[in-house]
C-alpha cells in the first residue's frame, strides 16, 4: 500500500488552482493577478510546465526560494520569538505543490493514515472540533465528580526544526514513495529564504531543516511527521498541528503518576526525531474538586501550573466558566465599534450596517 504513481495535473485542475491564488506578491516577481487575468491564455502552458516538473523530478531553483514575512502571534512585539515566519513562495511552485498535496491527501484519507487526535489541516476538522470534542470530554468527567489534569505542550519552532531525512523516512513508512517522494525530497533540498519587513530584505540564507510555514505542502508533511507522537501514551491526546494537550482523570496520586509516565515518552519521541519541547511553555491545568494538584516534571524541570490558558484562540479557565472569554470578546468588539464611531463620518444605514 503506497503512493508512487506518476503525478500529473489536468488543465481543469490548473484553471481551478489559478482562481484560488491569493494576492501576495511572490519572490519570482509574478503577481497572481496577472495569471488570473490571463488564465485562459497561459493555463495550457502552465499545465505542461507542471507536468514536466513531475516527470523530470528536479524542482527549479526559483520555486525553492521564499520571502519570509514575520506574523505577530502574542506577547512582546520586541521579542522575535513571538513572530511566526510565513513563507511567500513562487506562484508556479505553489501550483505544483497543490497538485502534489492533493494526491497525498487523497491517499492519506483513502487509507485512513492520519491519527484521530489530529485536527489541524484535516478535512472536516478545525480549531472548533478540537476544542469542542476535547472539552466535552473534560466537562463530562467533571460533571461526574472526577478531577482531571490537562497538560499543555509546546514545541520549539517545530515547523522550522523538522529534519528532512527523518521526515522522508516517515513519509516512506506511510507508503509515500517513488516519484512523489522524490518530488518532495527535491522540493526540500537547497531551499533559500530571506526576511522581508516594510519592503526591505535581508540576505539570502540556506534552509537546512523544517517545512515552510505558509507553503501548501508544509502542513500535510508536518502532520505526517508528528502523526505517531502519542504512540505508547495512555492519556488522551488532542493535536492541532503542533499544539498538543493531554487529558487524564486524576482521582488518586497513582493516576497522576500514570500521566507523569507519559511525559518522558513524549520527550523520548522528540529526542529521537530531533525536535524539542519548549518546557517553559508547557503548563498544567488542574480541574475539578479534590484534585491532587500533582507537580509534573518534564526534561528535568517542573511544569508551571495555570488557571487560565489561551487554547487555540479561546481563553480556557480551570473553573470551566466562559466569562473571561466572553469579556475578552466584548472588549474587542467595543474597541472596534469605537473605531467605527470615531472614524466614519457618514452615519447612514447603508454604510454602518456592513461595518457592524
Amino acid at each position: 500500500m503506497h503512493v508512487n504513481k506518476k503525478c500529473e495535473g489536468s488543465l481543469e485542475e490548473i484553471l481551478e488552482l489559478i482562481d484560488k491564488l491569493n494576492k501576495s506578491l511572490r519572490p519570482d516577481g509574478i503577481h497572481p493577478r496577472v495569471l488570473k487575468e490571463l488564465k485562459c491564455e497561459v493555463a495550457e502552458l502552465l499545465t505542461m510546465v507542471c507536468n514536466l516538473s513531475f516527470k523530470s523530478a528536479p524542482v527549479p531553483n526559483g520555486w525553492k526560494i521564499a520571502n519570509v514575512m514575520p506574523t505577530f502571534k502574542k506577547g512582546s512585539r520586541g521579542d522575535p520569538s513571538n513572530y511566526r515566519p510565513v513563507s511567500l513562495t513562487s506562484v508556479l511552485g505553489k501550483l505544483v505543490e497543490t497538485i502534489l498535496k492533493n494526491k497525498i491527501v487523497r491517499y492519506v484519507e483513502e487509507h485512513k493514515l492520519m491519527g484521530k487526535s489530529q485536527h489541524g489541516f484535516c478535512k472536516g476538522k478545525s480549531c472548533f472540533t478540537n476544542l469542542l470534542e476535547f472539552f466535552e470530554g473534560v466537562s463530562k468527567h467533571v460533571d461526574k465528580g472526577h478531577p482531571v489534569d490537562i497538560v499543555y505542550l509546546g514545541f520549539q519552532k517545530a515547523f522550522d526544526k523538522v529534519p528532512h531525512q527523518r521526515l522522508l523516512h516517515k513519509l516512506s513508512c506511510h507508503g509515500i514513495r517513488g516519484k512523489v517522494l522524490s518530488g518532495i525530497e527535491n522540493w526540500l533540498k537547497d531551499r533559500e529564504q530571506r526576511v522581508g519587513i516594510n519592503g526591505k530584505f535581508s540576505k539570502w540564507r540556506g534552509v537546512t531543516s523544517g517545512v515552510p510555514q505558509g507553503s501548501v505542502l508544509g502542513p500535510i508533511l508536518f502532520n505526517l511527521f508528528i502523526n505517531d507522537l502519542e504512540k505508547g501514551v495512555k492519556s488522551e491526546v488532542a493535536k492541532f498541528a503542533d499544539d498538543t494537550k493531554l487529558l487524564k482523570i486524576v482521582k488518586t496520586k497513582a493516576d497522576c503518576e500514570e500521566l507523569q509516565k507519559d511525559l518522558p515518552k513524549l520527550s523520548d519521541w522528540a529526542t529521537k526525531w530531533q525536535i524539542k519541547f519548549n518546557v517553559d511553555k508547557c503548563k498544567v491545568m488542574h480541574i475539578g474538586r479534590n484534585n491532587p494538584n500533582y507537580t509534573y516534571n518534564m526534561m528535568g524541570a517542573n511544569l508551571a501550573t495555570t488557571n487560565q490558558e489561551k487554547d487555540l484562540g479561546v481563553i480556557v479557565d480551570s473553573s470551566l466558566k466562559t466569562s473571561t472569554q466572553c469579556a475578552a470578546v466584548v472588549k474587542k468588539a467595543n474597541k472596534m465599534l469605537g473605531i467605527i464611531k470615531k472614524g466614519i463620518e457618514n452615519k447612514t444605514e447603508s454604510i454602518l450596517l456592513p461595518l457592524y
